[in-house]
């Protein structure tokens, strides 16, 4: 649910309130105490945060540190912001008003943080969640009406790919993936063409097509645009993101503990992407975008594509099946060939490629890579910005001598070393064009609640691409 947010002009009585401030006066307060005061002073000497009760209502106090980098600061508003919701949900308190004492931009990410926590996903429980913010005012004129519809587009972006990485296998599959993407276009206001199976075969798409030998349902490929009249590129972006929509490894089974529990969440490449477009459509970006999304599940039937198999990619390549939980690169590989159709200016990926990426980087940042330096260094930066951070990697020529094969052109494993980096030199086989891949394997989903990210499905990503679009053509 997104809040009503309303401008006020002074701060109203009667009302919870959370102030932002790098210095701490009676001034700033006039409603508490002196003693209420020095418990501020007294608490914010060694916290960041500091909560006044004042029952039914709240004083939320959060001090801006100055030794930190921008970037730092803009993070710990968020992190308030997702402080303030637990305090307000812990009163019930559903209106609340915040004020911002220090630097402008930062009344935004505390924004953006109460915003991303306020998300619930109860629809399979009997008893739903009865806690929501309905209302925020901002006493803050540095924020313009336009920036808050904005924002509140993208956290409704962010919120659409946590509810599809979310759902299960027995709601979302492929082409039921297919049926949500059409919603979410009528809704925004961008083109969605769904390819079927029998127009899969007839692209000889065969990556896509091996992956979903083993399911009982069959394959979409979707094609998403935004091509607004005053768009300022004349060649398009293209997104691809990794639709699996249920990964058990195929007949190469995932043999290891917590494994396959999570493998609903192996489409959040292809739910951030979806939700990239969303967002630029929904607030309108004069940016020509396009996202082709690749779904099937990976299942291990007894017409499940196996080791050793050879198949036929949709350029042509011939690639021998080492392991078929290698699944993703191969639906990939077809969007990334297919991409070039549209003479594209700039190709990001986005997937929950391999587990090494994981290794690397953890739940703290996703893993970048590519041929395109100036445009790495530029989303690296909005990594920062966002706190959706990348690690860049190196695509050095050695990696693509584990994927030589004697049968095929390649094959689709390589070696158990740099794994991250050989299924980015596999990808990079199927493009001729500026391209960055994002392996994002540790961010899509959380196991346990932090801070502004919920337990489930997180969005991290969708904030990232879509505000390095945003700044690349503004």
């Amino acid at each position: 649910m997104i809040p009503q947010i309303k401008m006020i002009t002074t701060r109203q009585k009667n009302t919870s309130t959370a102030v932002l401030t790098g210095e701490i006066d009676k001034a700033q307060f006039p409603e508490i105490s002196d003693a209420e005061l020095q418990y501020l002073e007294s608490v914010l000497e060694t916290k960041s945060s500091a909560i006044v009760h004042k029952l039914p209502l709240i004083l939320f106090v959060e001090k801006v540190k100055d030794d930190q980098e921008n970037y730092q600061q803009l993070e710990a508003a968020r992190k308030a912001g997702s402080k303030l919701f637990s305090a307000l949900k812990a009163i019930d308190s559903k209106t609340v008003q915040l004020q911002n004492r220090s630097k402008p931009e930062l009344t935004y990410a505390l924004l953006e943080g109460l915003l991303l926590s306020n998300y619930c996903f109860d629809k399979y429980k009997k008893e739903k969640s009865s806690f929501s913010i309905e209302e925020i005012l901002l006493v803050d004129d540095s924020i313009t009406r336009e920036k808050i519809v904005e924002l509140s587009n993208i956290i409704k972006a962010v919120f659409a790919a946590r509810d599809l990485v979310n759902e299960p296998l027995s709601f979302l599959t492929a082409p039921q993936f297919s049926v949500e993407i059409e919603k979410l276009g009528e809704e925004a206001g961008f083109d969605v063409e769904v390819f079927n199976k029998q127009k899969i075969e007839s692209l000889k798409m065969g990556g896509l097509l091996a992956v979903n030998k083993g399911s009982i349902d069959p394959p979409t490929f979707n094609i998403l645009e935004w091509r607004p009249e005053n768009a300022v590129n004349i060649k398009p972006v293209v997104l691809v993101g990794k639709g699996i929509v249920y990964d058990t490894g195929g007949l190469s089974l995932k043999p290891t503990a917590n494994s396959m529990d999570y493998m609903k969440t192996d489409m959040a490449g292809a739910a951030v992407m979806v939700s990239v477009v969303y967002a630029i459509a929904k607030n309108k970006l004069p940016i020509h975008v396009i996202a082709l999304i690749p779904a099937t599940d990976n299942r291990p039937d007894g017409n499940a594509y196996v080791p050793g198999d050879v198949i036929t990619m949709f350029d042509g390549t011939t690639v021998e099946v080492r392991n078929t939980d290698a699944e993703g690169r191969l639906i990939l590989a077809d969007a990334l060939s297919y991409a070039k159709k549209f003479d594209p200016e700039l190709v990001i990926d986005y997937a929950t490629l391999t587990g090494a990426a994981d290794i690397v980087a953890g739940p703290h940042a996703a893993v970048v890579m590519g041929n395109s330096k100036k445009n790495i260094d530029s989303i690296k930066d909005v990594g920062l910005k966002t706190y959706e951070r990348l690690i860049e990697v190196p695509l050095w020529e050695e990696y693509a001598k584990p994927l030589k094969s004697h049968i095929a052109d390649l094959n689709n494993l390589g070696s158990r070393e740099a794994q991250s980096t050989v299924a980015g030199k596999f990808l990079e086989h199927f493009t001729d064009y500026e391209w960055m891949h994002i392996d994002s394997a540790g961010t899509p989903y959380f196991k346990e609640a932090d801070h502004y990210h919920p337990a489930g499905g997180t969005g991290f990503g969708v904030r990232l691409v879509y505000q390095f679009l945003k700044e690349k053509f503004s």
